[in-house]
């Protein structure tokens, strides 16, 4: 009986020591394709960065070509329009705002508390929808619809957890990203679609 437990007991650490060498092997394999990765990477991330003398150039070239475009008309190689934004947030803004985003195949619209400098984002809430394809081609009416009545379905879902300070009203934000020549703080034209719209009646018309 002892013999037997004794064969048992070899045999059981035998497999154990097995196991173990089975497991170290697979670390050290594991550890080598780590090693090997971490190079692969490291390699391809110097051969990929920039310089940071070369990131400044750029940044001067850039500026220079911005007061080159302020200073006259077309005098810029960069693609440069007139922006009326003649305010920036201060962070002191409180209340309940909406934000709409226009940019491409996806359409978001954003609900968010603002608490001011001491509170910041108090809540944020978003939704993002597919505009159809046929609305991308379609009229502009069929187009804006859809965002108005987006808008407003989200709308209807705030929750009692976004306060509206006394006084104040909700504010909306529109962030339409396409190129627009602006001829105020509220109005501009289309200059042309990108991003596979393609609605021929608001292509240069005045909003």
């Amino acid at each position: 009986m002892g013999k037997v437990v004794a064969v048992a007991a070899v045999v059981c650490t035998a497999a154990v020591c097995a196991a173990a060498v089975l497991v170290t092997r697979h670390r050290m394999k594991s550890s080598r394709k780590w090693t090997k990765a971490e190079a692969i990477l490291r390699e391809l991330e110097e051969e990929c960065g920039t310089p940071t003398g070369k990131l400044l150039q750029v940044a001067d070239a850039m500026t220079v070509e911005m007061h080159a475009g302020l200073a006259s008309e077309g005098g810029s190689k960069l693609k440069m329009l007139i922006s009326y934004v003649d305010n920036l947030p201060t962070g002191d803004e409180k209340g309940v705002f909406y934000a709409l985003d226009l940019g491409g195949t996806n359409f978001r619209v954003l609900r968010v508390q603002l608490g001011g400098k001491e509170k910041r984002v108090v809540k944020k809430e978003s939704e993002e929808l597919s505009i159809p394809p046929h609305l991308m081609v379609g009229s502009s009416h069929e187009l804006f619809d859809f965002i108005a009545k987006a808008l407003a379905n989200f709308v209807t879902t705030e929750g009692e957890d976004f306060v509206l300070p006394p006084g104040r009203q909700r504010e909306l934000g529109f962030t339409f990203s396409f190129p627009v020549r602006q001829l105020s703080l509220a109005s501009g034209t289309l200059i042309k679609w990108t991003k596979g719209f393609l609605i021929e009646d608001v292509v240069s018309f005045r909003t």
